[in-house]
């Protein structure tokens, strides 16, 4: 993958700030979003090289921003030939003693999301024959008691292979990447078990997806940690 354009969407922390950096490094260039302008103007300052770097300060479950942010890329950059489904939360709770209140921005954030993106990029992935990586989760695989965000990522799990019967007669690549027990800010202060990983190997298996030649369709990679059971 030579010097490419890749749009990630959540990308100021965790896994896309890593994946951003690590593209970054070899070469490529990188759009990425954020919904906090402090944290996404401390990202590029950090990250660089700005003549390579770009960022949009926009909510991934809103389809105008979404839209802008691909069109805005495209034309910045001249192409799209990546994008990650990145953005993503966990609000904390339980359907059984948790906040409703909190759950219809986790819903929209991780289910209607990464829908949207498909929507604006695929266009642009098809002229390029690239291809969109969804960021699933184990918690997609395995059910757990009252878990909404286990659903969330069920949804994800159905989303990328609707998005691959689509997409895979257009010449697009559709990849499900799903992490296990990563350390990242996205655990907000829960407790980690010692056996978590840190983000690299997740960010290295999403570089490998992109990385793969015209007319390989890679379509799941699940990377847990060794002693994780689950």
């Amino acid at each position: 993958m030579a010097g490419k354009t890749v749009l990630i969407t959540g990308a100021t922390s965790g896994i896309g700030a890593h994946t951003a950096r690590l593209l970054l490094d070899r070469g490529h260039r990188v759009a990425v979003t954020g919904r906090d302008e402090n944290r996404l103007k401390t990202f590029l300052d950090e990250a660089g090289p700005a003549d390579r770097l770009l960022g949009f300060v926009a909510d991934a479950s809103d389809w105008p921003a979404t839209e802008s942010v691909v069109a805005r890329t495209v034309e910045h950059f001249g192409a799209l030939d990546a994008a990650v489904a990145n953005a993503g939360f966990m609000s904390g709770d339980s359907i059984g003693a948790g906040d409703p209140r909190l759950w219809a921005p986790m819903v929209l954030t991780n289910v209607l999301g990464p829908a949207l993106l498909a929507h604006a990029a695929l266009p642009h992935l098809e002229t390029t024959g690239g291809r969109l990586v969804l960021i699933g989760s184990v918690a997609g695989l395995k059910n757990s008691p009252a878990n909404l965000y286990s659903a969330t990522k069920w949804a994800t799990t159905g989303l990328a292979e609707n998005l691959r019967l689509h997409a895979t007669t257009r010449g697009v690549g559709i990849t499900l990447v799903n992490p296990g027990m990563i350390d990242t800010p996205f655990w907000r202060g829960a407790d980690v078990p010692p056996f978590a990983l840190p983000v690299q190997p997740i960010a290295e298996a999403i570089c490998f997806a992109l990385d793969q030649p015209a007319g390989v369709d890679l379509n799941t990679l699940t990377v847990r940690p060794m002693g994780q059971p689950a």
